[in-house]
């Protein structure tokens, strides 16, 4: 069963999303205890789901408070969030592994090319002094992948990852510098790599988002601003990924971010969690206008725990597919999940 989904998700075309999504959907329903009793509560029939438009969107908070699982098994390890906004962490139980190295390798290189052409280092202070962080093993396992000397993890030696930036710059040397925000902050303010010297021509920076109660919270469009200045950069660019998830969309430029063909975004209404749109945009004066709303994902790669989740997110999608995160909602605006506890 694991080879049928494997191939299926990770040589999907365009045109096949929706079938695929269909069948992990009427998988998930039948196997998936929490899924299923949530689909009940909501009075939905699944025989008549039969586009993904109509398929239910579980609400991510679960993942604090049951096991998300489809079918039964020995999870290979469990991925846990950083439980930052006082509500409890979410936990993933992850059956295969391979599933999530599979996804995260060849989303990196649909977007990047080849890993072996980059060095990859780390800033991720918060998220290393944890265990089971999903972004961790990420980065971990893309270091290990990368195959250069000077790839690895950076706690609180930021003097050090300077030292290593401009030699890797003078060497003409591929490198991304992958950190959670208020990190990437703190290093810029300190060394200021780009403000008195040329543009550091060969290095990637990727925010990953989080503050971590360390500084003022501010937009992304904020943190790139800083950081495109003191790195004297065009771009800055950003993962968005979650513990809930398998999969991670990355964006190149002005916050827009791009999914894997295995990955999709819709947008629910803020006030009618079950309204989804996500195929058809309004056009108006011969233009496509984006859809503002509440972040839905459809993440395949989910196969084994829950593939349709309601985020806590809001954001645009555009016509094009990608899509922006503007921030997220507060409590108050989860109309209706509250009284759908199972």
């Amino acid at each position: 069963m694991s080879c049928e989904w494997h191939d299926k998700i990770f040589s999907i075309e365009q045109n096949g999303f929706e079938q695929l999504a269909l069948e992990i959907f009427q998988f998930q329903s039948s196997t998936n205890p929490v899924y299923r009793a949530y689909i009940n509560a909501i009075g939905i029939q699944t025989a008549g789901i039969d586009k993904i438009e109509k398929i239910p969107f579980l609400p991510i908070s679960f993942f604090k408070t049951d096991q998300i699982k489809s079918g039964e098994f020995n999870e290979q390890a469990i991925f846990e969030s950083s439980g930052t906004s006082g509500t409890g962490n979410s936990r993933h139980y992850i059956k295969e592994l391979s599933i999530y190295n599979e996804s995260f390798t060849r989303g990196f290189e649909n977007m990047y090319g080849s890993i072996s052409e980059w060095c990859i280092l780390g800033l991720l202070p918060s998220y290393l002094e944890r265990n089971n962080s999903s972004l961790v093993y990420m980065v971990d396992s893309l270091i290990k992948k990368s195959g250069h000397s000077q790839s690895g993890f950076y706690l609180y030696d930021l003097e050090k990852l300077n030292s290593t930036l401009l030699l890797l710059e003078r060497s003409k040397q591929r490198t991304l510098l992958i950190g959670v925000t208020y990190a990437l902050l703190d290093f810029a303010e300190q060394f200021r790599p780009g403000s008195d010297r040329e543009p550091i021509q060969y290095l990637t920076i990727m925010e990953t988002g989080g503050m971590k109660g360390r500084r003022k919270e501010l937009t992304r469009m904020e943190v790139h601003e800083q950081l495109k200045k003191v790195f004297n950069k065009n771009e800055i660019h950003s993962e968005y990924g979650m513990t809930e998830l398998l999969s991670q969309a990355y964006a190149k430029k002005e916050g827009r971010f791009q999914c894997p063909p295995w990955m999709k975004v819709m947008i629910r209404d803020e006030e009618d969690p079950f309204l989804v749109r996500g195929s058809e945009f309004r056009v108006q004066s011969n233009k496509a206008e984006a859809m503002s709303g509440a972040i839905n994902i459809i993440d395949l790669a989910n196969v084994y725990s829950c593939s349709f989740i309601a985020t806590d997110d809001v954001g645009k999608l555009y016509p094009d597919r990608s899509f922006e995160v503007l921030g997220r909602m507060d409590s108050s605006d989860l109309r209706g999940c509250s009284l759908l506890t199972v």
